[in-house]
C-alpha cells in the first residue's frame, strides 16, 4: 500500500475538550511533479490562430504585411500538391541530422574529457570559453572557403554551432554530480570506469539532455542561415525565395515548417528524457 493511501486510514488523534478541531494534512511527497495538461497547448494555439484570422478578415491586420492563416495554409497545401515539400524537407533533415549528430557526439566526448581530466580542463576549457561567444553564422564564409559551397560548409556550420552548447552542458553536468555518491562508490571499491559509467554519466544526463534542447534550437537557426547561401533546396532556401518574391503567405508557410520541425525535435528529446531519466520519478 502506498504512503498517500495509507495516511487517511491512520487512526485520528483524540481531541481535547475545547480544542480546535484538527484536519488531516494532505500528502506532499510529489516533489513538485508537473501534472500533464494535454489540452492546454492546442487550445492556446487555436485561440491565437482564430484571433489572427479574425484580425485579418476584419482589416485590423493588413493582409499585405501579414496574410491570414488560411492563406498560409493554402500555400502549404500547394507545397504538398507540387511535391516540393519533400525535396525541401529531405535536404534540410539531412543537413540537420548529420551536423547536429556529429556536433553533439563530439561535444559529449570533449565535455566528458573536461569534466573528468584535469589536463583536459586546463587546456580545453579556456578554448571553449573563447570560441563559444563567436556568432557561428559569421564563420560560414570561412567554412565555404574550406569545404566549398555544397553540403560540407552547411554541415560544418551546424556541427560547430551544436558542439559548444553540448560541451558546456556536459562538463557542467559532470561537475554537478553529487560528490558523496562518488566517494561512496570509491569506498565500495568500484573501479574508475564503473564510477564513470554508473554514477557520473547518469548523474550528468539531465544536464546533457537539456544541452541537447539548446543545441537543437541553435542547429535549426544555423540550418536556415546556411541554406540561404548557395542552396537550391531546403526550408531556408524556400523562405529566401518567398521573401525575394514578396510572397508572404509562402514565407509564413516556410516558418510554420520550421516550427513543426522544432516541435518534432523537442518531442524526440522529451521521449529520450522519459526513457533515460525515469529514475528521477
Amino acid at each position: 500500500m502506498s504512503l498517500d493511501r495509507s495516511l487517511p486510514s491512520a487512526a485520528p488523534a483524540t481531541e481535547k475538550p475545547g480544542a480546535a478541531p484538527t484536519r488531516p494534512v494532505p500528502f506532499r511527497g510529489s516533489g513538485f511533479t508537473h501534472r500533464p495538461h494535454r489540452h492546454v497547448a492546442p487550445l492556446v494555439f487555436a485561440a491565437l490562430l482564430i484571433l489572427w484570422e479574425i484580425g485579418s478578415r476584419t482589416g485590423f491586420i493588413s493582409n499585405i504585411s501579414l496574410p491570414a492563416p488560411t492563406e498560409a495554409a493554402e500555400a502549404m497545401a500547394d507545397l504538398f500538391r507540387s511535391g516540393m515539400i519533400w525535396k525541401h524537407l529531405s535536404a534540410s533533415l539531412f543537413r540537420l541530422t548529420v551536423g547536429w549528430s556529429l556536433g553533439t557526439l563530439l561535444g559529449i566526448a570533449v565535455g566528458l574529457a573536461i569534466g573528468l581530466f584535469s589536463v583536459a580542463r586546463a587546456g580545453l576549457s579556456p578554448l571553449v570559453s573563447a570560441l563559444f561567444p563567436i556568432p557561428k553564422i559569421a564563420l560560414l564564409p570561412l567554412f565555404i572557403v574550406w569545404f566549398g559551397i555544397g553540403e560540407g560548409s552547411k554541415v560544418a556550420t551546424i556541427l560547430f554551432g551544436s558542439f559548444f552548447p553540448t560541451v558546456i552542458a556536459t562538463y557542467g553536468g559532470v561537475d554537478n554530480v553529487d560528490r558523496s555518491l562518488i566517494r561512496m562508490g570509491q569506498s565500495f571499491g568500484l573501479s574508475w570506469s564503473s564510477i564513470v559509467r554508473k554514477i557520473i554519466i547518469p548523474g550528468a544526463l539531465p544536464a546533457i539532455l537539456s544541452g541537447f534542447r539548446i543545441s537543437a534550437s541553435i542547429a535549426i537557426i544555423l540550418l536556415v542561415a546556411a541554406e540561404m547561401i548557395g542552396a537550391e533546396y531546403g526550408i531556408g532556401a524556400y523562405i529566401l525565395m518567398a521573401g525575394a518574391l514578396y510572397a508572404i503567405d509562402q514565407l509564413i508557410a516556410g516558418v510554420a515548417l520550421l516550427s513543426l520541425l522544432g516541435l518534432a525535435v523537442a518531442w524526440l528529446i522529451g521521449r529520450a528524457e522519459k526513457m533515460l531519466l525515469g529514475w528521477r520519478i
